[in-house]
């Protein structure tokens, strides 16, 4: 079955919740499906070295799973205005899948999580975006004809969703957050489906 890979890196766990709303608006549409996989942390020395299977959560991701998507949406936590080292890492290694081209024309949306409301997120969200557009991918954001995004009072932007955990990194998901994770979990499984059909 085709499927939407949900690729995320979370340390506190605020964007792992949000890429299983995402999942869960990917799997309204019954022609796909969600896959959900992050990527290991680095260190500032050398690479992390970390067990091929993390202790809980989703499995690290690979480049074959990457390569055969339909659609992928992209999250990270803000660092100083920009994606985390670690999920940088991992797309700085993805040029074999740009030489090929095999990203080319598939739906991408971007999420992130900060502790605070102006924490970067609209500027960690475009940084998301920049390697995806060198791959060719087809950048999605969220329409105005989403309720949630007017009327949030946390995260949520047009170009993609976001949400505030708080000084200590331990607010949950608000509703129109989720709403909006939905929203663009959605939004590429459609898109993605038009694109194949």
């Amino acid at each position: 079955m085709p499927y939407i890979l949900v690729l995320y890196y979370s340390t506190h766990g605020a964007t792992t919740e949000m890429a299983k709303q995402i999942a869960r608006g990917v799997e309204e549409n019954t022609a796909m499906q969600a896959m959900l996989r992050t990527v290991p942390a680095v260190s500032a020395k050398t690479q992390a070295t970390e067990d091929s299977i993390p202790a809980e959560g989703a499995p690290y991701v690979t480049l074959d799973e990457l390569k055969n998507c339909s659609a992928l949406a992209l999250g990270s936590p803000t660092r100083f205005g920009n994606m985390a080292s670690a999920m940088k890492y991992f797309l700085d290694g993805t040029s074999s899948l740009w030489m090929s081209g095999a990203l080319i024309g598939k739906p991408a949306g971007v999420f992130t999580s900060s502790s605070s409301l102006h924490g970067g997120q609209e500027s960690t969200l475009l940084s998301m975006m920049l390697p995806l557009m060198h791959h060719g991918m087809l950048i999605m954001g969220l329409p105005y004809s989403e309720p949630a995004l007017i009327t949030t009072q946390a995260g949520g932007t047009p170009y993609g969703p976001s949400h505030v955990a708080g000084k200590e990194n331990n607010q949950p998901l608000t509703d129109e957050e989720k709403l909006l994770c939905r929203a663009l979990g959605k939004r590429l499984a459609d898109t993605a489906e038009k694109l194949q059909s």
